[in-house]
């Protein structure tokens, strides 16, 4: 499962409660990137491809949404895809209680008000 993260700071834009709508958005080779802020576009711009390859591994743990490097999660099959879960025990536990729930979350298609919702957001 793929979920937005922004290629700059390497924070889960669903984390943050940023949706596709309003993401920062920048083209890069051809291909569309989504920013938490317009400040980390900024800093994207001054070398991409080094931000590319610091944040390709990174994957969000559907349960918090902690974001990890792939190596250090551990993965279940779900439906026939693999999800990688931060290592806690209880991510995995809250996931299969309610894992419909979790994969909209992550996808995006729930809306999450963020970490960040009930007072200062992010880069602000």
């Amino acid at each position: 499962m793929k979920t937005p993260i922004c290629p700059a700071c390497g924070c889960s834009l669903v984390r943050l409660g940023i949706t596709k709508e309003s993401a920062v958005i920048r083209k890069y080779k051809e291909k569309e990137y989504s920013f938490c802020c317009d400040e980390c576009a900024l800093m994207f711009e001054e070398n991409p491809e080094a931000l590319i390859e610091e944040t390709n591994s990174l994957v969000v743990c559907p349960s918090c949404l902690a974001e990890k490097p792939i190596s250090q999660t551990v993965a279940i099959d779900y439906q026939g895809e693999k999800l990688h879960f931060c290592r806690c025990p209880h991510c995995m536990t809250v996931f299969q209680e309610d894992s419909e729930y979790y994969i909209k979350r992550l996808s995006g298609e729930i809306e999450f008000s963020g970490v960040f919702s009930e007072g200062r957001g992010c880069c602000t």
